[in-house]
């Protein structure tokens, strides 16, 4: 199974960005906007439609507001495996950290994965640090 890490440094307080982290349904207008153009809930499931044309269903696994840490999952043809977790935590009083952990298999779409990934985790920086300014 291909495993992801991203570590991605936040100039805002944990609190903060696990509120919008949290909020599963509003992905495209809160935590990655042009990354994400449009995400739809149907229950426990969010259908996130991408810039580059993907659309895919996330189930919501779990939402742990004491650990900070939101999990889910992918039902998608292309992968027999997907699941991420992502996981805010305090770095000082003004900073914080989120790591995204993804597993997927097959181990093919690993590299397309870690690419959507970086390009993810850059949006989500750039649009949480606009909170801070």
């Amino acid at each position: 199974m291909a495993s992801i890490y991203k570590d991605v440094s936040i100039a805002l307080p944990a609190d903060a960005v696990w509120a919008v982290v949290r909020d599963f349904g509003a992905v495209h207008t809160r935590l990655a906007p042009g990354f994400v153009v449009d995400t739809r809930l149907e229950d426990d499931v969010r259908i996130v439609s991408f810039a580059n044309g993907n659309v895919v269903r996330e189930q919501l696994i779990d939402c742990d507001d004491a650990r900070r840490r939101i999990v889910y999952a992918i039902d998608d043809p292309r992968m027999t495996r997907h699941s991420a977790s992502m996981q805010i935590i305090p770095d000082g009083e003004t900073r914080c950290r989120m790591i995204w952990i993804t597993d997927v298999l097959p181990h093919a779409i690993g590299p397309y994965i870690a690419q959507q990934m970086e390009i993810g985790a850059r949006t989500m920086q750039d649009t949480l640090g606009r909170l801070a300014a």
